[in-house]
């Protein structure tokens, strides 16, 4: 892959998911803002490109995780069912228990810790988002993207879907995953990036566990959306509408 100045981040991350780990390090949204080129990015955030792009290079020569690496190439219809039954499932499994590790911490170490109350009330606002948002993709989005995929495959029409446009759904997923990446950002910078204190219990350790693994799967997720479920769904219906 040849990595310049003006690819997109979300490009690179979707062609090699290995390059995330470079992005995160540095404190770069890959997920949300992936639509910025690397030197707008680097010009954003001050970081010296030479450093950026040789951190790339590093990480491309790693070992290759083909389950990740191959999401670029799967069927549309593939990807989507992926999505929804490993991170739609997960984000629904683990509501529940890191809502209870919360309110447990913050009756125990509140006093002591008052941010952990701001913690819980930004999770609980951004899953209770994120259950309304998951459910619009699960019925509008998904079933439409899957349609469409069968009408290229037997070479047939398919009606105009009543939102018009599948961009303008997509354009909507996109603005409330902005939303949810702007929560879990102020959750990290509140927590320093999970960052437990000296006197965390069993629980307080679990909860902040739970926290980094939700934030770092809500960037999968989103990622896999972002910069590659939605883009190509916006070029297959083009070329559906061509061909018609």
């Amino acid at each position: 892959m040849e990595i310049n100045e003006e690819i997109t981040i979300g490009e690179v991350v979707a062609k090699d998911y290995r390059t995330a780990s470079v992005f995160e390090s540095l404190g770069i949204d890959f997920c949300c803002k992936g639509d910025r080129t690397i030197n707008e990015a680097c010009e954003t955030t001050g970081i010296d490109i030479n450093d950026l792009l040789e951190g790339i290079n590093i990480a491309l020569q790693k070992p290759v995780i083909v389950a990740i690496n191959d999401y670029n190439n799967w069927p549309l219809d593939k990807l989507a069912q992926h999505i929804e039954s490993r991170h739609h499932k997960y984000v629904e499994q683990q509501i529940p228990p890191i809502k209870q590790h919360l309110k447990r911490i913050c009756d125990v170490h509140g006093k002591n810790h008052p941010e952990l109350f701001e913690v819980k009330e930004l999770f609980n606002t951004s899953v209770g988002e994120l259950i309304m948002h998951m459910k619009k993709e699960e019925l509008i989005l998904f079933p439409f993207i899957k349609k469409m995929i069968k009408a290229k495959n037997k070479n047939e029409k398919i009606a105009p879907p009543h939102f018009g446009t599948v961009e303008n759904p997509i354009q909507m997923m996109m603005d409330e995953h902005n939303n949810e990446g702007e929560r879990f950002e102020k959750i990290n910078k509140i927590t320093q990036n999970y960052k437990l204190p000296d006197d965390a219990c069993g629980t307080y350790r679990a909860c902040f566990g739970y926290l980094k693994e939700f934030e770092e799967d809500l960037h999968l997720h989103i990622h896999l959306e972002n910069n590659i479920l939605f883009p190509k769904a916006i070029e297959l219906e083009k070329q559906l509408t061509t061909n018609v």
